[in-house]
């Protein structure tokens, strides 16, 4: 599975094409589905461009998203860096119920965020799917201690080391603490531990994301021009077992490859 995350926590200008507008959402939603992808993460904004779980602004997202690719699995955050008090986070995803049409698929909720477990009983009766996230091997223990708690769909390993070498031991810490899951279990890393994190986790047959909240640039660090752009950028990678490949750069068919579906994104993006 590669999921894309399409622009996190990022400012707006972080990356001139990061999305940040409901529109904009749907539109690199739309140019990644036409890529393979069938999972976004995506962190929704009010009108001044902040991070937000209000339900008007995540019905926005959502709505718009949904529009555009109807079958596209849509997550967002609880977000607890934008409201720290967790009964009243709880309350404001309970109002995510009235969304209708305009509910998010999956919730992610990290497991060392206080009042975790309130959310995800929330989340489980709204019918929501829970996306679990573990940044730490303390975080894996505690997991697994506590069991997964029902509307599970998947556990994502956050590893939020910047070195690439020591990100990837990082990662089989937290895998090993996991220990087995009866979920699937996505892996992934952030800015310079991204790519080789991302190798690791095709390696090892596990999930992977990628997008402009996790990195903007590509593997051979060249600034990324958009979200499809990394997502070709790691179906290259996936494509070949977590091999990157080329050193730092890539080879002639490689390069027609990425031609190819850049063409074939940008296209999409115009119907």
């Amino acid at each position: 599975m590669l999921q894309a995350s399409l622009n996190g926590t990022r400012s707006a200008d972080a990356h001139r094409a990061l999305p940040i507008t409901p529109y904009d959402l749907a539109q690199d939603a739309r140019a990644v589905y036409d890529l393979g992808v069938r999972s976004v993460h995506v962190h929704p904004r009010c009108g001044a461009g902040l991070e937000t779980i209000d339900p008007h602004y995540v019905g926005d997202a959502v709505a718009a998203i949904r529009s555009a690719v109807p079958s596209m699995e849509i997550g967002v955050p609880s977000c607890r860096w934008v409201q720290p008090c967790p009964r009243q986070r709880l309350e404001m995803v309970a109002a995510w119920g009235r969304l209708g049409h305009a509910k998010p698929a999956v919730i992610a909720v990290n497991v060392h965020e206080s009042g975790w477990l309130d959310i995800c009983a929330q989340a489980c009766e709204l019918g929501i799917g829970l996306e679990l996230g573990v940044w730490t091997p303390g975080d894996a223990v505690k997991l697994r201690l506590a069991g997964l708690p029902p509307g599970v769909v998947r556990v994502v390993a956050e590893v939020t080391v910047a070195d690439p070498v020591v990100a990837v031991a990082e990662a089989d810490r937290i895998l090993r603490a996991l220990g087995p899951m009866d979920v699937p279990v996505l892996l992934h890393g952030e800015d310079a531990s991204t790519w080789s994190v991302l190798e690791h986790a095709a390696s090892l047959g596990l999930g992977c994301r990628i997008g402009l909240e996790d990195v903007l640039t590509r593997p051979d660090g060249s600034p990324a021009t958009c979200n499809a752009d990394l997502v070709q950028h790691a179906l290259w990678i996936l494509s070949r077992g977590g091999r990157r490949g080329g050193g730092v750069g890539y080879s002639r068919s490689t390069t027609r490859w990425l031609i190819g579906t850049t063409l074939t994104a940008k296209l999409a993006a115009l119907r």
